[in-house]
């Protein structure tokens, strides 16, 4: 049967609801199949140019990168084989295995690294490489980065960064790639499906699937193909999950994919250069975001709004080896209160909303309309901030009008990376009302120093300290205790639908992002 063919079929009965017309693909006829069929969500937009940004969240896949992390997100060695950095951390070098070769037969050469990194510094794109200078080729198999200032977290975004072929690399390279990977991809139909082919020639295990077709449906046409055989993995939604279906099971992972409050932290009456708004005068009050941390259950959040598909968040990187488990806080709504009391937020019997010299502590939240999580969170934190006396009005709005609103206005956002960079993107001043990092306008001269002495460490494991700090010294940070400048409230699970005996391997904990991320191991992956 021809896999375009039988899956496009496939594709138009799941709009029709009538998949049991379909012929059912071959890997679902083999008992020793090779193949798989997997539906994880939406296509890249960008298509699959590292460049631009494929592989940020989860692996490139068809690319090699330089180093990996393992399920423990500890560095491991890929194509590179070995690296060191600088006695002052300005240059790092990486030793290259002569062994990779591309799926076009060319031999990968220090030449192409040089060339993916500074392609993707000058792409104006999401890789974040503004500390790279310069990167130079010293021999086949060495490449120098060199860096403006140290930064220990580099180490994180080379990991992420797949390498192209400086031979074969165009503007429409991200449309049929050309890697080193475990896999390389045969077919794209665009809207509808890819097809993946094991790269025979790769220098590590060979997959054991030798054909993967990745369909793009949405959650309900994924459970629908799933129902009726035709899929060997689903991406489904916390409202989808409890249906039974037979030779399938459910599957809940672990992720950092967490939704939170921005809390504007500067009062109101200011323009930004675009003219817009910024600031608020409630959740400028300190008293009103630490309320809000101590008395939100995000236990009561994950049971109601995620349906006990989750657990509570407190940082944007619980769990991860910068963590600071003292940003941990319980939920105690009586300290809640009384942090309300004492900073002369007084309860209105009449209206039930706290007033502070003649302000009401209310404001609108805003949310992404269409995103039933962010909504479904929104309205419970507003039921139970009633209990706080604070009036939360909930409002669902485009992206653009977020845009616009964010600097001034509450907004139910979701981040998570693999990368303490992202803690620096968040909250450090160079960032203050830059798009979505920053809209709060939180700026701590203490906070900075650490974060930055984290970026200048010679080391990861040296780098942990200071991250930690940045969360929380004892005195001040970004948790509960400190600032407060975001309320963060879940971790959502991924949640999937996977054929009985489909062993995925041992998997990160997910970044956000609910698709790419859980095939990051695919070459993997095997049938028990």
């Amino acid at each position: 049967m021809n896999w375009k063919k039988g899956y496009t079929i496939a594709l138009l009965c799941v709009s029709l609801f009538a998949f049991c017309a379909c012929e059912k693909p071959e890997s679902q006829q083999n008992i020793a199949k090779d193949s798989l069929v997997l539906a994880i969500g939406s296509e890249p937009e960008g298509g699959f140019d590292p460049c631009t940004g494929w592989g940020r969240y989860g692996n490139p896949l068809i690319q090699s990168t330089l180093i990996d992390t393992d399920q423990n997100m500890n560095i491991i060695c890929d194509l590179a084989t070995d690296y060191s950095v600088s006695a002052n951390g300005l240059v790092w070098t990486f030793q290259i295995r002569d062994d990779a070769f591309f799926t076009d037969g060319s031999k990968v050469s220090a030449e192409d690294v040089v060339f993916t990194f500074l392609t993707a510094k000058n792409s104006g794109s999401i890789v974040d490489l503004t500390a790279l200078t310069d990167c130079i080729a010293k021999d086949e198999t060495t490449v120098e980065f060199h860096l403006k200032e140290p930064q220990s977290a580099f180490l994180y975004t080379v990991a992420a960064t797949g390498i192209v072929p400086q031979h074969a690399y165009s503007k429409t390279y991200g449309d049929n790639p050309i890697g080193s990977g475990p896999f390389q991809l045969t077919q794209w139909d665009k809207g509808q499906q890819i097809i993946l082919e094991a790269n025979e020639n790769y220098y590590g295990q060979i997959p054991y699937f030798k054909k993967v077709v990745i369909l793009f449906l949405s959650e309900d046409a994924a459970l629908a193909a799933a129902q009726t055989g035709q899929l060997d993995m689903a991406i489904t939604a916390t409202h989808l999950a409890n249906q039974k279906i037979k030779g399938m099971h459910l599957l809940s992972l672990p992720t950092i994919d967490n939704r939170g409050l921005t809390l504007p932290y500067t009062k109101s009456g200011q323009l930004n250069e675009k003219g817009y708004p910024v600031g608020n005068d409630v959740t400028s009050d300190l008293a009103i975001r630490r309320a809000l941390s101590y008395g939100i259950d995000r236990a009561a959040l994950v049971e109601q709004a995620l349906l006990g598909y989750g657990r509570p968040a407190y940082t944007e990187c619980d769990n991860m080896p910068w963590w600071n488990e003292e940003s941990t806080v319980p939920y105690r709504l009586e300290q809640a209160k009384q942090i309300l009391e004492e900073a002369g937020w007084l309860l209105n019997e009449q209206t039930g909303i706290r007033e502070k010299d003649g302000l009401k502590a209310q404001f609108n939240l805003l949310y992404s309309a269409g995103d039933s999580t962010r909504q479904a969170l929104c309205l419970a934190v507003s039921e139970q901030a009633k209990e706080l006396g604070i009036q939360i009005t909930t409002e669902g709005v485009s992206w653009d009008e977020i845009d616009r609103r964010m600097y001034a206005e509450p907004v139910m956002m979701g981040w998570g990376a693999q990368n303490p960079m992202e803690t620096y993107l968040l909250y450090h001043k160079d960032n203050m009302g830059k798009d979505y990092y920053n809209p709060e306008n939180y700026h701590n001269a203490t906070v900075d120093q650490y974060m930055e002495q984290a970026m200048q460490a010679k080391t990861l494991e040296d780098s942990y300290l200071y991250w930690q700090k940045a969360q929380w010294d004892g005195q001040t940070g970004l948790a509960t205790q400190g600032d407060c400048p975001w309320v963060w409230l879940v971790n959502v699970d991924h949640l999937y639908y996977v054929r009985d005996g489909l062993n995925i391997g041992q998997q990160k904990i997910h970044p956000h992002g609910h698709a790419w991320p859980v095939v990051a191991n695919l070459k993997e992956w095997t049938w028990e």
